[in-house]
């Protein structure tokens, strides 16, 4: 559904944007365990209690894929080719750019980072605005400062979270900062991330990265990743100059505290394994999906 809009979406796109997602995360769920059986469309159909005309027509809708094709896309083969096709996608990146035909699709963003003191001060002294709302991905936790965004994060259903408990995994992070709930504020973000009309290079999505000196490296690095594309751990730590840190660059990455917007989604292990993410292993995949199928449906 994402790629089809071309305005502002409404509140009933927006509802019927998360209940399709509801549906695809429990197809994503289903196809992960049953992939090696190849389950047709009518088997994922009869699992989803759908028919197969309304399955194949709700994917096509959600992410512009078949069900089929939407397995391909997040399956381990997948990302070895991606991953040797994007072997010097982090070398080139300063030559491309974040506004470069390789991110002609991609979300453009602009960013700051805090200064170490901001950070060792833990949040003492700055305001967060957050709110929650229904996105394509599921339901969205967004925090904000004046100066931009400061958080994305997700409620993940994989493990049975809750709202508080999405709430309460974003402000340890910064737990001497003033939170204040107040979606009103974060909803002009919310529609800048999520509504693809407003992806524009002239009018960047501005974030906040507030982290240790060596997270903000890492995150800024995941920036240069175009959509379509994945890169390794290792990738990453030989990028920022730090061969030998692959486990830390993980570290750095579990903590990256803008989903979607700092894709770390787009980082797989050597071997093609997705490896996994913060936000539930389900969401990755179906970030990865859609990704695919919103590239797919602009070249057409």
């Amino acid at each position: 559904m994402l790629q089809q809009l071309e305005t502002r979406p409404t509140a009933r796109e927006q509802e019927e944007a998360a209940r399709d997602y509801a549906i695809v995360r429990r197809a994503i769920a289903f196809l992960s365990e049953t992939w090696e059986e190849q389950p047709d469309l009518d088997r994922l159909a009869r699992h989803l209690g759908l028919s197969p005309a309304y399955c194949q027509k709700l994917f096509k809708r959600w992410c512009g894929l078949s069900p089929k094709e939407f397995v391909q896309a997040i399956t381990a083969d997948h990302a070895r080719r991606l991953l040797a096709e994007s072997a010097s996608v982090l070398d080139c990146a300063h030559e491309v750019g974040l506004s470069g035909a390789s991110r002609l699709y991609d979300l453009f963003v602009s960013h700051e980072a805090m200064t170490p003191g901001d950070f060792k001060r833990r949040g003492e002294g700055l305001e967060l605005a957050y709110g929650f709302h229904p996105s394509p991905f599921g339901e969205a936790l967004i925090m904000v400062t004046n100066r931009g965004v400061a958080g994305l994060a997700f409620v993940n259903e994989d493990a049975g979270q809750t709202r508080a408990e999405a709430l309460a995994d974003m402000m340890w992070r910064w737990p001497r900062a003033h939170y204040v709930e107040a979606p009103e504020r974060t909803l002009p973000h919310f529609h800048r991330i999520f509504d693809v009309s407003n992806w524009n290079s002239e009018r960047p999505v501005r974030v906040i990265l507030i982290g240790t000196d060596f997270e903000i490296r890492v995150w800024e690095t995941l920036l240069k990743i175009p959509m379509g594309r994945v890169v390794s751990y290792a990738d990453i730590a030989r990028h920022i100059g730090c061969p030998t840190a692959t486990r830390a660059v993980g570290s750095a990455i579990g903590r990256n505290p803008l989903s979607f917007v700092v894709p770390c989604h787009r980082v797989v292990r050597g071997d093609g394994n997705l490896g996994g993410y913060h936000w539930g292993l389900t969401r990755k995949k179906a970030l990865i999906g859609w990704e695919t199928g919103w590239l797919r449906s602009r070249a057409t």
